[in-house]
């Protein structure tokens, strides 16, 4: 693919991006359960449980936090944000792909200078070496 179109498939996510709205990442799941009174239905043999309970799912400072939502327009706007956060997801790998196909075809700055050239040797040493130093001592 040439350079041109790549660029405008860049711009196309972006602006599909731009347009989303609002988002949250996490899961919605559906399930059901028994309670805790013995001679309750929901402890029969084929009773699937009390339910639906939808339960939405997400990990925050590394620890799950789970919430439960009932039917209604709560629960449609926490869906909706879950699926933009989907096409978010989607739509950011897609980006990534398409800037590094960009990078790859982009020609590299050519620098006719011995000096320039020599000075920025140095300056690559010097940054590579603070890095790398790091590693070598500790």
């Amino acid at each position: 693919m040439e350079l041109s179109a790549l660029e405008k498939k860049r711009d196309e996510i972006l602006k599909k991006i731009m347009g989303i709205g609002d988002m949250r990442s996490g899961s919605l799941s559906i399930r059901y359960q028994q309670c805790g009174k013995r001679p309750c239905v929901c402890h029969e043999s084929g009773h699937p449980g009390h339910g639906p309970i939808y339960s939405f799912s997400e990990l925050v400072n590394g620890k799950t936090k789970i919430r439960n939502f009932k039917l209604g327009t709560e629960l449609d706007k926490l869906r909706k944000e879950v699926e933009n956060y989907q096409a978010f997801k989607k739509l950011s790998q897609d980006l990534i792909s398409v800037n590094n196909d960009i990078c790859d075809l982009r020609p590299a700055v050519i620098i006719e200078d011995t000096d320039e050239i020599e000075a920025l040797k140095k300056n690559l040493r010097r940054h590579f070496m603070k890095k790398y130093k790091k590693k070598w001592i500790g």
